[in-house]
């Protein structure tokens, strides 16, 4: 066994968590956790920095990993792995019991390698270490432990920094990763190791090639019928060449790639990638004001399929550089502009400025990029038959001239003077009645999920709606990693304190009616005659109401409007001279509410001095008498107006509120009594109004409890009488 610390040694211990489930319908955390639409689950070590780094979703598991000397690896079911119950199992790989900070193991890769086994590596406390776990046949094996005897050396596979970024693949038993190789992380590459093939990486030491960069996404996308025309694309961000002239970014987005049939050049590039190519990605926006913003840090990259596998969809997610204005934009290109790029002119340096212009000399044969083998170079079996004008021009001119921009040449979303940034992209695909639609589930720094739709406004331009933003996390903490599970309409989100499990619709918040189903425009829920509640494609009945595009109650709920639920009509009391708050929340976020206030028959728009209108309703402030009234909340959404809140506000005197809470603490109310003549009781003195008010006052509000509720307060009187009870009875002993 090999020494495996540099530090004060490392206890990298490979902890695996199966979920041997029983039934549990306990929920936590508070809003989103009523619902039962999420359930966050913590491990009892005392570990952080959870990163789910693998789905399967043939055998049902979720693969994590952490940093801590005893758990590092953990795998869940996705449908139980937040019940009770759990059968844990823990590996040594080496032993010293003062591992510190980042001289732990941060596990970093988890691929399949077949179907039985697993490829996992961690940073080994600065000195990468990999291993096989083998996790058992199926699903129902709960088989899962190391390979005996094997540790393999992590370098060019794992960083050996866990505060840098890397990002890695298994393609046919060869790795390939974009890391960082050494101790101080100096030297960065793209590097292909394992299966018998000779290591080859990105040129060393050369700032054209990679310049500090940070990997974020490697996938193999296929760009023809042909095998050998197979291509890795990369994604990642890099310190900028040109960032010392000032008006140029300090950072700028990429996106690279090789074929994966390169073994090298024969002469020049040995063990270097012969076909490395990279170019910018932009996004950016447009003000009003004429002001281009610009997100130039690219954080995360989601790649959708399609129908043709040669051309998914690239979701990537930017946030703006620096610190002091905070942006976030989602954008998304097509394969068929990037590879319109990577086809297009070189960029070369010239001039006595040194700026990046158009190659316009002549381009060796076979075109620098080009596969070994593939539909253009049948002919050339190997990247080492390439002619050395080839190798040497592409070692010299690795960027593109051109860069991609994302379809309509703007952003999908875009966050701009907000007090968080986006952190996390997953995007889902439903089908809904009128078509389908691309769902983008968004990260952030506040530890809250977005959910939001993209739908086309015009030929040319797309509208974004949130449909709702939940909070995830029982303590705040940004969001790190998100994966997503159609198959079992699931959202699994982690972060550094721990996992939670998030529905990916909760179609019963939007109520029974028919309108706010539609209004709510969320592709995963139609109103099925009755209630508000999941859509599947494959259901027959005539009565589900959906639209999803247009989000028209008048064409879609003719009829059955009125089956929804009759509003009531609830009773606020306010005392004069204090504040009260109304409130009102449409259930659609895109409604806009007007309030309206109704006395003596008349009902006018509620536009006077003293009214705090906010996002979930009104604040009266300093009340008097005239306050007293009903009040309509109005909400209005594509022409279809409908009344969300009916409130009836009565206004109780201030002083007879204040003498009655007072009597009430008096102990001694003989002792109170200012003058001398003895003041008489004030139940005693007639106030029926009044009275009659507060009394209806706590009715209602003991009404509106929920049965659970109510138990809970009749304990908690029963306790304050038995309390009051023992303390007399401990006063009478004393005074015996």
């Amino acid at each position: 066994m090999p020494q495996m610390c540099v530090c004060v040694g490392l206890l990298a211990s490979l902890l695996v968590f199966f979920c041997i489930f029983q039934q549990n319908d306990n929920t936590f955390c508070t809003e989103l956790m009523d619902t039962r639409a999420a359930r966050p689950f913590s491990f009892s070590f005392n570990t952080s920095d959870y990163r789910i780094l693998l789905m399967d979703q043939d055998q049902g598991r979720l693969y994590l990993g952490s940093r801590e000397w005893d758990h590092v690896f953990t795998s869940c079911s996705f449908t139980n792995c937040f019940q009770d119950g759990a059968a844990l199992f823990e590996f040594h790989l080496s032993y010293s019991p003062f591992v510190q900070g980042e001289c732990a193991n941060f596990v970093r890769l988890i691929e399949p390698w077949n179907r039985t086994h697993l490829y996992t590596c961690g940073t080994g406390a600065y000195q990468p270490i990999c291993t096989f776990i083998n996790r058992g046949w199926r699903a129902e094996d709960y088989l899962f432990r190391l390979v005996p005897g094997y540790v393999d050396s992590g370098k060019g596979k794992c960083s050996y920094d866990p505060k840098q970024e890397n990002a890695a693949v298994l393609i046919n038993n060869n790795l390939y990763a974009g890391v960082h190789i050494d101790f101080m992380s100096t030297d960065a590459a793209v590097f292909r190791t394992m299966g018998g093939r000779t290591a080859i990486r990105t040129e060393q030491y050369d700032s054209r090639w990679l310049n500090e960069p940070v990997f974020i996404q490697i996938q193999q996308i296929p760009d023809s019928a042909e095998k050998n025309d197979d291509k890795l694309y990369f994604f990642f961000r890099e310190k900028s060449l040109d960032s010392s002239g000032g008006a140029s970014p300090t950072v700028l987005a990429r996106v690279g790639r090789v074929c994966l049939n390169d073994e090298g050049g024969q002469k020049s590039l040995v063990n270097r990638w012969t076909t490395f190519l990279k170019a910018r990605l932009i996004c950016s926006v447009i003000g009003e004001d004429g002001v281009e913003t610009r997100f130039d840090e690219l954080r995360d990259v989601f790649i959708q399929p399609t129908q043709d596998e040669r051309n998914p969809m690239v979701y990537a997610l930017f946030t703006t550089a620096g610190s002091v204005f905070k942006g976030s934009a989602v954008c998304v290109y097509s394969m068929a502009d990037i590879r319109n790029v990577f086809n297009g002119p070189f960029a070369h340096k010239h001039g006595h400025n040194y700026q990046w212009t158009e190659y316009t000399g002549k381009i060796p044969y076979p075109r620098p990029g080009t596969c070994p083998g593939g539909t253009f170079t049948p002919g050339i079996r190997s990247s080492k038959n390439f002619s050395d004008e080839a190798v040497n021009f592409i070692r010299a001119h690795p960027l593109m001239f051109h860069p991609v921009y994302p379809i309509h040449r703007r952003p999908l979303v875009v966050r701009t003077g907000v007090d968080y940034r986006f952190t996390a992209l997953v995007v889902d695909q439903v089908d809904a009645v009128d078509g389908r639609y691309e769902v983008l589930f968004l990260g952030t720094d506040r530890g809250t999920v977005q959910k939001v739709i993209v739908l086309p406004k015009d030929p040319t331009s797309m509208e974004e709606l949130t449909l709702e933003e939940v909070e995830v996390f029982r303590t705040r903490a940004p969001v790190k990693t998100m994966k997503i599970s159609s198959k079992r309409q699931q959202l699994y989100v982690s972060s550094d304190a721990g996992l939670t499990q998030v529905s990916l619709h909760r179609c019963g918040v939007y109520g029974r009616a028919c309108s706010d189903c539609c209004l709510a425009r969320d592709p995963y829920c139609a109103w099925d005659g009755e209630s508000c509640s999941a859509f599947t494609p494959s259901t027959k009945r005539r009565s589900r109401r959906q639209d999803v595009k247009h989000g028209d109650p008048l064409r879609q709920c003719r009829g059955f409007n009125a089956k929804g639920e009759r509003l009531r009509e609830t009773v606020q009391f306010g005392v004069e001279g204090s504040s009260t708050f109304l409130e009102c929340q449409p259930r659609s976020p895109q409604a806009t509410v007007k309030w309206l206030f109704q006395r003596e028959g008349k009902r006018k728009v509620l536009n006077r001095v003293g009214v705090l209108k906010t996002n979930h309703g009104i604040l009266l402030k300093s009340l008097n008498q005239s306050d007293a009234g009903l009040y309509h909340c109005l909400a209005t959404e594509n022409n279809f107006k409908h009344t969300v809140a009916r409130v009836a506000l009565r206004i109780l005197d201030r002083d007879i509120v204040l003498a009655l809470t007072a009597q009430d603490d008096d102990e001694e109310p003989k002792t109170r009594q200012a003058g001398p003549f003895p003041q008489p009781s004030l139940l005693s003195t007639p106030f029926p109004p009044e009275i009659r008010l507060i009394n209806q006052y706590c009715q209602s509000y003991w009404e509106q409890l929920s049965p659970k509720q109510q138990q809970q307060q009749q304990q908690q009187q029963q306790q304050r009488k038995r309390t009051s009870r023992r303390h007399t009875e401990s006063q009478d002993q004393g005074l015996g």
